[in-house]
């Protein structure tokens, strides 16, 4: 495998570790410190709200000073952003937990950009391999992430008693350190224009039925992934289930939103991505099926292992789909109004996890899944009879 692919899938790790704990441990965080129940998972929605403001702001810094420093100043900032995490958890100050979650989603924005940046680095008859390599460095996530929350949500340093998972915040600073050495040894090519941009603008891109469904995909499968993962922790703890469950829930989720990335280029390349576009709705509602079967320790481990999966090639499909859309010179652009559209899709749908929750529960919370999803089928099936035509 290419030297630098091989890193930046590394990053890929180091960033899914940040999320994947983020995921594990916030809600449970936020429903420990917030003023009242319906607000725990403010600390999620608050680091996807960040990198929805912060997409276009990165876009213009990448073309500005390139990938590279990009995205190292992204980590600096999710370095800085976890320390002050950990002192908010540490004196239970509920609000600085929220704006450092906030600050950190500029982390996130960046560090999203991975899966793009990957078809630069090799040839394009490689770029949805490419692509599915980088997003399989998400296993190292799915393996650390939970494990790491585990591991660290309480101890000893200097003399000092770490609980409410101030540990695992701190442990999160030495993972940015890492992924900040990871990304300072990759050479990335130039982005053409400068610090200028170039050729369509987003709305102009917007016109293309194909670039808009794409994003669609893209937008509408993160969200029902986040509205389900976002309260999984806080509906487990609900119905009895210790933390130790809930991060072997999750690692099993997240090894399925990865694991396929090792053939999810091969199938795009085989059967095509409408397809694949197609399994992954299908997926999506056997997720909603088994999780509406009971509330037992199998139900949601098999459910969400399959909405992982189901994600997967939403996601992979929808990034592959809209790389076709675009010309080199807007990649920024194209790329920053998909991030926007996830990440605001995302805010969305943990807002919305949280209140749906603590107050109409976890099948309501399924149900409501639904409408997305059809939503997403509505697309494919548009653009399926426009590609006959």
């Amino acid at each position: 495998m290419n030297p630098s692919l091989l890193l930046l899938t590394f990053a890929q790790g180091a960033f899914l570790t940040n999320n994947v704990v983020f995921i594990a441990i916030n809600g449970l965080v936020g429903l420990a410190l917030a003023p009242q129940g319906w607000m725990a998972t403010f600390p999620v929605s608050a680091y996807v709200i960040g990198a929805a403001l912060s997409a276009q702001l990165v876009a213009k810094t990448q073309r500005m000073y390139g990938r590279k420093r990009s995205f190292q100043l992204g980590l600096v900032v999710g370095l800085l952003s976890a320390l002050v995490c950990a002192y908010a958890a540490y004196s239970k100050q509920f609000w600085l937990l929220v704006a450092s979650t906030l600050v950190a989603g500029y982390y996130n924005a960046n560090a999203s950009l991975y899966r793009f940046a990957a078809p630069e680095l090799v040839g394009s008859n490689y770029k949805e391999k490419a692509i599915s390599w980088v997003m399989a460095g998400g296993i190292i996530g799915a393996v650390l992430g939970p494990n790491l929350a585990q591991w660290t949500r309480s101890g000893d340093f200097a003399g000092m008693a770490l609980t409410n998972f101030v540990g695992s915040y701190l442990a999160l600073a030495v993972v940015a350190l890492i992924g900040l050495a990871l990304i300072s040894n990759i050479t990335f090519p130039p982005l053409s224009g400068g610090g200028k941009r170039q050729g369509r603008s987003a709305w102009q891109l917007a016109k293309q039925p194909v670039f808009v469904i794409a994003i669609l995909c893209g937008a509408l499968g993160f969200g029902v992934m986040n509205l389900l993962m976002a309260s999984t922790p806080i509906a487990m703890q609900i119905c009895g289930l210790t933390f130790d469950k809930t991060a072997l829930v999750l690692e099993w989720h997240v090894l399925g939103m990865f694991v396929p990335s090792f053939f999810t280029g091969n199938l795009i390349k085989r059967i095509g991505v409408l397809p694949v576009l197609w399994i992954g709705v299908a997926l999506n509602l056997i997720c909603v099926a088994v999780a509406l079967n009971g509330i037992e320790l199998h139900n949601f481990l098999i459910a969400l292992f399959v909405l992982g999966v189901g994600w997967n090639f939403l996601f992979v499909g929808g990034t592959t789909l809209l790389t076709s859309t675009y010309k080199p010179e807007e990649r920024t652009q194209a790329q920053a109004a998909m991030d926007m559209c996830v990440f605001g899709t995302m805010a969305l749908s943990s807002f919305a996890s949280g209140a749906l929750i603590n107050t109409q529960g976890w099948n309501w919370l399924n149900w409501g899944s639904l409408v997305p999803l059809a939503v997403c089928a509505a697309g494919l099936v548009y653009l399926g009879r426009t590609t006959k035509r």
